[in-house]
């Protein structure tokens, strides 16, 4: 269960909503094929080469798994907002790997054309920064997310030359 957000009118979250289809669907697959395995078991008598029904339990743990991935790719953030800058949280154990790209670290952001990733650039030269997949964010989500950055660091662009 995420923590309650202490000031929640003052950041914008992107979630990994747009990778948790494929998990609903294996999800769904996989219980198909644990139903049918039941299903299989009414059978038995007939025809003792039919699996067992305890093989039922596999496909169905892996559906649950499968789930449960994606209960929390939709309600865990990826990148979020804040007034200090961009908080980058990676798949595997973000309250660890979680990054803070403050926004007087970023000069450029650039997006591809069809908004599937965005490189920070940490300088004017555009020879270092960090490129992110925009992939695990829903399409419908990802001209928001360049909306939002855009006009922020053009925002802070005017203080910046001040």
């Amino acid at each position: 269960m995420p923590r309650p957000l202490q000031s929640p009118h003052k950041e914008l979250r992107f979630t990994r909503s747009g990778q948790a289809p494929l998990f609903w669907v294996g999800s769904a697959v996989l219980t198909g094929v644990a139903v049918t395995l039941l299903a299989c078991a009414l059978y038995r008598t007939e025809n003792p080469t039919l699996p067992h029904p305890a093989w039922a339990l596999v496909p169905l743990a892996l559906a649950l798994a499968a789930a449960h991935t994606a209960i929390r790719l939709t309600r865990h953030a990826y990148l979020i907002l804040t007034p200090l800058g961009i908080e980058i949280f990676p798949f595997f154990r973000p309250s660890h790997g979680m990054r803070l790209v403050y926004w007087q670290e970023i000069d450029l952001a650039a997006f591809d054309p069809p908004l599937t990733r965005l490189t920070l650039h940490h300088n004017p030269e555009q020879t270092s920064g960090i490129h992110l997949s925009l992939t695990p964010i829903r399409r419908d989500r990802r001209h928001l997310l360049a909306t939002a950055i855009t006009g922020r660091l053009t925002k802070a662009a005017p203080a910046a030359q001040a």
